[in-house]
């Protein structure tokens, strides 16, 4: 019966590129997982899948199982990978969330054009979802839960058993005599997924034992509201995201219409949702803010800004204001957090620098508070503060934007200037992102 589930969900979502990424924890219901999967691929011999074991650090026994779970995955005649990462930790960061986040970060780089990432959540684990937006006072999005299949990297995510309990589940792992690891943090009811699990949902079947169907019915009709709200907005949003991704607003949008198209905005971008009260404070601290403020709100690890009525979705970034890089000729400098290879250049079509005198250590930085400059072609000297004003640059890119000095001396802002007395025919500076 549990095959037969799986295999209609698989055969209904076929793979364009006829492989399946599985994801494998080596618990009861990926171990299961994995045992379908094997029988189908026995079936099915034109399709091919691989499993991959995320290694998050966070129990003492997360080596032993990533060996079981190889040893499980060659039985079943599955190639496995493990895969270590590093889950980000903080007073205000979700360890559940910042797992989760780092485990489909690494499972998309598996994901590979048209293939299928399977995971194993089943209706239990809907109802849980259901409770926990319930709890955090989502709307239909959020009770919606967790769709059968989605977009997710350069292919398909699919739950091919969340109409499946997990007692059906078990009842299958030991019917066919399958062993499987126990996470001793799926016992620890500090964390809510697991308060539910243990404390609310066993009363929940007990007192109406067809609470899952319920739940799914209830969460496919918030999930056919948001399509339809989502259908309506569909040509209001596409005209509102401009080509850099940004979303321009404009000035007689209604608060209802507003929010709904920044929430329409930020899920095509998959990013953690933010609350209600989040989303009102985007609308009413960001979009509503004075034309000269500098507003902006943070969440999980993103932000919204405005700038000249756009929002602009951004990773948070560590400060780097003290970052010092030196700079050889011809020698690729690798900027910090993914900001490219900065290069000078002395044989170039277009030169901008002088050489540096002896005494002239030529380095990058990101961080200057210094005199006035006066930029090539500028009659008179400003701060760079009033420069990158005028050189309409985002006040985000203003501690990301790559300064060279010569010495101690600011000689150019990469991308927008040089400054005069630096100004020469010798030297082209090179960014390569």
């Amino acid at each position: 019966m549990l095959y037969s589930t799986f295999c209609h969900q698989l055969l209904t979502h076929l793979p364009v590129s006829k492989r399946y990424v599985l994801a494998f924890s080596g618990g009861l219901d990926s171990r299961v997982l994995l045992d379908l999967m094997a029988r189908f691929i026995t079936q099915y011999p034109e399709y091919s899948c691989h499993a991959v074991y995320v290694h998050h650090g966070l129990s003492s026994n997360a080596d032993i199982w990533a060996d079981k779970c190889v040893v499980w995955a060659k039985s079943a005649g599955i190639s496995c990978d493990v895969e270590r990462v590093k889950v980000r930790t903080g007073s205000r960061i979700s360890l559940e969330q910042a797992a989760r986040e780092a485990r489909y970060e690494i499972l998309a780089q598996h994901v590979n054009k048209g293939d299928m990432l399977l995971t194993a959540q089943h209706s239990d684990d809907q109802i849980e979802t259901f409770l926990l937006a319930l709890k955090r006072g989502s709307g239909p999005a959020g009770l919606a839960a967790m769709p059968i299949i989605l977009p997710f990297a350069k292919g398909m995510h699919l739950r091919p058993l969340l109409s499946v309990t997990r007692a059906d589940i078990e009842q299958y792992g030991l019917a066919h005599q399958l062993s499987w690891v126990e996470d001793e943090s799926n016992q620890d009811e500090r964390y809510d997924r697991n308060f539910i699990r243990h404390q609310i949902t066993p009363r929940l079947l007990a007192r109406w034992p067809s609470i899952h169907k319920a739940i799914v019915r209830s969460s496919t009709l918030c999930g056919e509201q948001e399509a339809l709200l989502a259908e309506l907005l569909a040509t209001q949003l596409t005209q509102a995201i401009q080509p850099d991704g940004s979303l321009l607003l404009v000035s007689d949008v209604t608060q209802r219409v507003g929010m709904a198209l920044i929430r329409q905005w930020l899920k095509k971008q998959s990013v953690l949702m933010p609350s209600l009260a989040q989303l009102e404070q985007i609308w009413f601290n960001v979009v509503q803010a004075k034309e000269d403020a500098n507003p902006k709100l943070c969440w999980a690890n993103v932000e919204v800004r405005r700038y000249q009525k756009k929002l602009y979705l951004l990773q948070q970034w560590d400060d780097i204001s003290q970052w010092k890089g030196n700079l050889k000729l011809d020698t690729p400098c690798l900027l910090p957090q993914d900001l490219g290879t900065l290069t000078l250049n002395p044989k170039s079509d277009e030169p901008l620098l002088r050489h540096a005198e002896p005494n002239e250590a030529i380095t990058v930085r990101f961080h200057y508070q210094g005199d006035a400059i006066k930029p090539v072609g500028r009659c008179g000297s400003r701060k760079l503060k009033k420069l990158y004003q005028e050189y309409r640059v985002p006040s985000w890119l203003r501690s990301r934007t790559p300064l060279i000095f010569y010495g101690d001396k600011l000689a150019a802002v990469v991308g927008y200037f040089v400054i005069a007395e630096f100004a020469g025919n010798d030297i082209a500076i090179n960014l390569n992102s």
